[in-house]
């Protein structure tokens, strides 16, 4: 069973950036998907990015583009999120998630990772 551990969220104002990582308590080889979601009360997990391997293709959703950066250091087991120019929209719970390797028109749902963090919380707020 993987673990996955979220880490780096906090009170931001808007334009700030902000680095959150994701802790795997094992490698996860061959071939998977690790994602980033975003969850506000009320609402279900949005996708933010994702990241498959091999190959490092990594696809991002409409919001984030040109903001977010994800990334995956492979010696650390970790799972990365750069957030730059944050906006208050980008206020939540963020969440890793990782699996099997999806197709490209599965990543952006939940349901079809296996394993979640317990999430992060981040605000953005003046």
């Amino acid at each position: 069973q993987v673990q996955l551990v979220e880490s780096g969220g906090g009170l931001v104002q808007p334009g700030d950036s902000l680095r959150l990582s994701c802790a795997t308590s094992a490698r996860i080889s061959g071939r998977y998907t690790m994602a980033w979601f975003r969850q506000v009360p009320g609402q279900e997990r949005k996708f933010v990015a994702s990241i498959t391997w091999p190959g490092s293709i990594q696809d991002y959703g409409d919001s984030v583009k040109g903001r977010f950066a994800i990334s995956r250091d492979n010696a650390k087991n970790t799972l990365n999120l750069q957030m730059t120019n944050l906006k208050p929209e980008d206020t939540g719970i963020y969440y890793c998630a990782g699996g099997p390797r999806l197709i490209r028109s599965s990543i952006g749902s939940a349901i079809h990772y296996s394993y979640w963090g317990q999430g992060t919380q981040v605000t953005v707020s003046s």
